[in-house]
């Protein structure tokens, strides 16, 4: 299914569109990377098929193709095309926003919600009103405001020998080092290290390190990679001890996340081509 050419083709024009809810489609390569903006509407960030990694004040998200990341207006943000990325994305209103929430979140985008913004695509940008661009509308607020949430960031600090230490992490997943090692990397105590993952990010620094890799395992899964690969490439010393991580944080396997995310990816690809 593919969208119609619209008369804005440029996200940011669209913007300016005198409707509560734009849509607007693209398409990225492996590594492309956008710069840090912003946008005076808040924007649901989805893609139909590829994964992104999304940095905000704070916070670094991890958004496969069965998620969306919820960006209130005026939040700056980057990203880095972790994969080919096929963007289906929506621009939200700022006072209809407000309704939906303030603050950053990575939410389950529902079969219906999929299917709601692919025909929104389908209508003219400028769509009539009233008329069946704002029928989809009304759905497409109310599958937002249900929609569940999903703990798929990293906490980023502030504090420069930390940010250091993350920066690393992230760079090198899988990669062992003791934390009297990154101590000495950061150039602060082990004990301050872990005062400051603690005081920076909310979290210790193994909540933290756990984090960055079931974000690394879900890009991996998405790619097709087997679980014993990614136990392996995440410094795991065997499948089994991976599995039951990753069990503990989704409530089911990476072999059944897996099949589902394949089974859903599949679908939404046809669908979105």
């Amino acid at each position: 299914m593919q969208p119609n050419r619209l008369k804005h083709s440029s996200a940011e024009q669209l913007q300016q569109l005198p409707r509560p809810v734009v849509a607007w489609a693209g398409h990225y390569q492996a590594g492309d990377k956008v710069a840090a903006h912003s946008h005076p509407r808040a924007q649901l960030l989805y893609a139909v098929q590829g994964v992104m990694q999304v940095h905000t004040p704070g916070s670094v998200w991890t958004i496969p193709s069965h998620r969306a990341l919820w960006l209130p207006p005026g939040v700056e943000h980057d990203l880095l095309m972790m994969s080919d990325v096929q963007m289906r994305t929506l621009y939200i209103d700022a006072a209809v926003a407000q309704t939906l929430g303030q603050e950053c979140r990575a939410v389950t985008v529902s079969a219906l919600l999929k299917e709601l913004i692919l025909a929104l695509l389908q209508e003219p940008a400028e769509y009539p009103q009233p008329g069946r661009g704002d029928h989809l509308v009304a759905l497409i607020l109310s599958e937002i405001q249900g929609a569940a949430c999903q703990t798929m960031h990293l906490p980023w600090p502030q504090d420069r020998r930390l940010q250091r230490v993350c920066q690393w992490l992230l760079d090198s997943v899988g990669t062992s080092h003791s934390i009297e090692q990154l101590a000495e990397m950061s150039g602060a105590s082990s004990r301050t290290l872990m005062r400051l993952f603690s005081k920076e990010t909310g979290l210790s620094y193994r909540q933290w390190l756990r984090q960055l890799q079931l974000a690394e395992a879900v890009l991996r899964l998405q790619r097709g990679e087997p679980v014993a690969r990614i136990a392996a490439a995440l410094g795991y010393r065997s499948p089994s001890a991976f599995t039951a991580m990753f069990k503990r944080s989704f409530a089911l396997s990476p072999q059944l996340y897996a099949q589902r995310t394949m089974l859903l990816a599949t679908t939404q690809s046809s669908d979105a081509g």
